[in-house]
């Protein structure tokens, strides 16, 4: 029984996992949305690391004839090609595809391309099993891990020998034997019953499990999992010992703030939400940025997985109560940032607080943008100074809610403190409902050639970040209330 490189990293990381990928495969859960855009940008960075090894020849990918693929390869490397692109193995027990097969004197250099900025330890396992599928029929010479080197910044045509970075991992990876086994063991569970392995950090790292819903199942709502800043190791102890709900902690020794989180009790110290509250100055600029990021960069002073900045929302609270908005998206087919820092200048209050919910973003924005733009790095720097984060009477235990769950995100305090307010819900939005579909659906946009969807797109991108600074203002209004 074959078992493919990826099926391999799966069981290196859970054996249950691998085993109900192939006996019951109808308990994985839905996770084609979160993977399609991570496949996308695969395949974008592998077809680009093709030209670091020109003039080389392309295995056609066809699912329903693996062998003709293989049949292919065996053609090519007895020929004796410079290089071939998803080569393709059945070898040792192992279905592979080899990114970039490179031929070197009488030996063969594998080269594994990854859209990551570091060699990563599965990409080592990768790659190690890669070697071992081969090592029967190839003299394989070294291995390598093509990755995105972060530190380009493009400036006119895209450099491909600048964009990437080869990392010779070879004296890393796992021995033949070593290899062998696991997949051993792994054969020889598959033919088995269920493997019973509990619940742990495994479910998450090195990747998010597609049955963790299924693993899951037991864990009670709110549960132990929810603990702010409970160490994980300290959250799987209690699991083992059967203590998942919020009721099986309380006598627990506990922080302050886990010990507010298990009463399930509302809790206010008003000194601390007026602390804040006098801490601002009107007017008051709510304020939200919205960023893109590409593993290829596609503009001038953009460096891969670079945050770009394409469009804002502004709702400024005068002392009168008078509340007027603003707004900046820019254009999908251009670099937005030189026209957004102007509108962002102009419209910002010149005196006055600012606030964000979790500041570091946008002041992180914003010192970056004085970085790109030297003649108003003044101008923008200044802003910073202004900045006071709406996170604070949350994340000091000024206001608790217990359907805060342990989080202090704006998307667990909104609807904690406003249920079934459809003005202040996002899912009553369009097809932008959080910051991932944002930069997602933006990074992309100057692709889709329906001046209809275009424009659907850019109304929806608006309604939602304008909804992220009415929600702080509703927010802030709200504690007001509360000390009042």
């Amino acid at each position: 029984m074959n078992i493919s490189k990826s099926k391999y990293i799966k069981g290196l990381q859970c054996h249950k996992a691998l085993w109900l990928e192939k006996h019951k495969p109808e308990l994985k859960a839905d996770l084609s949305a979160q993977t399609e855009q991570i496949f996308a940008t695969g395949h974008q960075v592998g077809e680009l690391a093709k030209q670091l090894f020109p003039n080389g020849v392309e295995i056609e990918f066809d699912a329903q004839n693996f062998p003709s693929m293989i049949a292919k390869t065996k053609a090519f490397v007895e020929e004796g090609v410079s290089a071939i692109y998803e080569a393709t193995f059945s070898e040792n027990s192992v279905f592979a595809m080899v990114d970039i097969l490179v031929k070197n004197n009488n030996a063969w250099d594998i080269y594994e391309v990854k859209s990551s900025t570091r060699v990563k330890d599965p990409n080592i396992d990768d790659v190690s099993v890669q070697r071992y599928a081969l090592s029967k029929v190839l003299n394989v010479g070294r291995c390598y891990v093509v990755h995105i080197n972060n530190s380009y910044i493009r400036q006119g045509e895209l450099d491909i020998a600048q964009l990437f970075t080869i990392a010779d991992v070879t004296d890393r990876l796992k021995s033949i034997a070593e290899v062998a086994l696991n997949l051993k063991e792994m054969q020889q569970m598959l033919g088995g019953a269920e493997p019973v392995i509990e619940i742990g950090k495994h479910c998450d790292s090195p990747y998010s499990c597609d049955f963790k819903n299924h693993c899951w199942a037991h864990i009670p709502k709110p549960s132990v999992f929810n603990l702010y800043r409970l160490k994980t190791d300290k959250k799987f102890a209690y699991a083992q010992q059967g203590k998942l709900s919020y009721q099986d902690l309380q006598h627990e020794t506990l922080t302050k703030k886990q010990t507010v989180q298990i009463s399930g009790q509302e809790f206010i110290d008003t000194k601390k939400i007026k602390q804040f509250v006098n801490s601002a100055q009107f007017p008051i600029n709510f304020f939200d940025f919205e960023t893109f990021q590409n593993a290829i960069p596609r503009l001038d002073k953009q460096n891969p997985y670079g945050q770009i900045p394409f469009q804002y929302s502004l709702h400024i609270l005068a002392e009168n109560g008078d509340l007027t908005h603003k707004e900046f998206l820019g254009d999908e087919s251009t670099d937005p940032r030189e026209c957004l820092i102007g509108k962002m200048i102009e419209d910002i209050t010149p005196t006055g607080t600012i606030i964000a919910f979790c500041q570091g973003f946008e002041k992180g924005v914003i010192t970056k943008l004085a970085e790109f733009s030297p003649e108003n790095k003044q101008a923008l720097l200044a802003l910073n100074r202004r900045f006071i984060d709406l996170l604070v009477p949350f994340r000091e235990l000024g206001y608790y809610h217990p359907n805060f769950n342990g989080s202090f995100s704006l998307k667990s305090v909104l609807p904690a403190m406003f249920p079934n307010d459809d003005e202040l819900d996002y899912k009553q939005l369009g097809q932008v409902q959080n910051g991932s579909d944002a930069m997602e659906i933006f990074a992309n946009l100057y692709l889709e050639k329906d001046p209809e969807k275009v424009q659907q797109i850019r109304v929806d991108l608006l309604k939602y970040c304008r909804l992220d600074t009415l929600a702080m203002v509703r927010i802030w209004q709200a504690l007001i209330e509360k000390i009042n």
